[in-house]
């Protein structure tokens, strides 16, 4: 047997946050056929900010036990769903409830880069982000823009 000596290139490849990340059009090919209103690409960055916003300071509620949990009792603020979850009946009950209690929600294309923007390394496939005056202005800007959503019919 011969040892074979690993001799490293000197090229280096671009840093990106993520490493691999794709479009919004890749990950708009990936959605569920229930995920409407989906958020344009704009929407979805506010909303990731957002969500980092809320994280910070403990005001969101993640995953589809807490996030169902929590509407029930009456929790306020905007729900974010990924567009990429499979299978659809993990979460497809929580638009009905969201309408039902008059909460705005959203698709976003990606459970990867929801749960990054909560500070997770879990995707995650539903968040709700609370009202709270730290982030106050982005969170009315994103609320006004997901209410203004066409609601699926």
């Amino acid at each position: 047997m011969t040892k074979t000596v690993k001799v490293e290139n000197d090229v280096e490849e671009p840093t990106t946050p993520g490493g691999n990340e794709k479009s919004y059009h890749e990950l708009i090919a990936n959605i569920n056929p229930i995920a409407t209103p989906l958020a344009s690409r704009k929407l979805s960055k506010k909303l990731y900010k957002c969500v980092k916003k809320a994280a910070k300071v403990k005001q969101i509620r993640r995953g589809v036990k807490e996030v169902q949990k929590f509407i029930n009792k009456g929790e306020k603020g905007i729900v974010v769903l990924a567009g990429d979850t499979l299978p659809i009946d993990v979460y497809c009950h929580l638009p009905v409830l969201c309408e039902d209690k008059s909460l705005p929600y959203a698709y976003i294309p990606s459970k990867v880069d929801l749960g990054a923007s909560a500070g997770s390394k879990r995707p995650t496939c539903v968040i709700l982000i609370k009202p709270h005056e730290e982030y106050q202005e982005a969170y009315d800007e994103c609320f006004q823009e997901v209410t203004g959503l066409p609601k699926p019919y």
